[in-house]
């Protein structure tokens, strides 16, 4: 949701029952979000969707560059970040705020530990590998690289973990980004993510009884 606003697309909120029902099952038949259609045309994976609209709207070259090298580079983080920054990200926002509310109790200490060590190590290569001394991850314009990453980053912030403290290489390229994009549309974006604590308070648990299976056999 937050990579398709970044991205100017129209987005639907679409809640976990209706994700699982048939009339989505249409659009997407693993029921999984997010999901585009397009007309007749229905598509799954973001990363799918975002490089679909790039051609569909001829976007500003900077966001997916013809140059041969620089969308090596974009190319280069979409394919890394999958099991890295998604993974690791996703994982802390699953500990610090889903599971609780799933499981009614919290995962193990040791595995939390791992859980912090696997996204420090992530953001770690954030710096060093992907931004290194360049403004953004492609070069000195954003891309979709950058879009990608950022709403990877930020659901650990959403949960309660500081990303940016004591990674000032790391800030100054989310505030780079926040400005290429525009401030208002950045926050708005986000908005959904940073509220997710509140908004799990008052969720209905017994809709999340399917996956208990799941996170037991991962986690305790």
């Amino acid at each position: 949701m937050d990579l398709m606003r970044l991205a100017g697309y129209v987005c639907v909120p679409v809640s976990l029952r209706d994700h699982h029902g048939e009339e989505f099952k249409k659009i997407n038949m693993v029921k999984k979000v997010p999901a585009m259609r397009d007309g007749e045309f229905c598509l799954s994976e973001s990363i799918a969707m975002m490089m679909y609209m790039v051609e569909k709207f001829k976007t500003p070259d900077h966001w997916y560059p013809a140059d041969l090298q620089k969308r090596a580079r974009v190319n280069e983080y979409l394919s890394w970040q999958h099991m890295e920054t998604r993974t690791h990200g996703s994982k802390i926002f699953y500990i610090n705020i889903m599971i609780p509310k799933i499981m009614g109790k919290d995962i193990p200490q040791d595995k939390r530990d791992d859980a912090i060590e696997d996204l420090n190590g992530t953001l770690k290569m954030m710096e060093e590998k992907f931004l290194g001394d360049k403004p953004f991850i492609a070069g000195d314009q954003i891309s979709l690289a950058d879009l990608v990453a950022i709403v990877e980053i930020y659901q650990p912030l959403a949960a309660g973990m500081d990303v940016f403290e004591g990674r000032p290489k790391l800030k100054a390229w989310k505030d780079r980004v926040r400005q290429a994009v525009g401030p208002e549309l950045f926050d708005e974006a986000h908005k959904g993510v940073m509220g997710a604590m509140e908004m799990v308070k008052g969720m209905d648990g017994s809709k999340l009884e399917a996956i208990k299976p799941k996170i037991q056999k991962m986690y305790f």
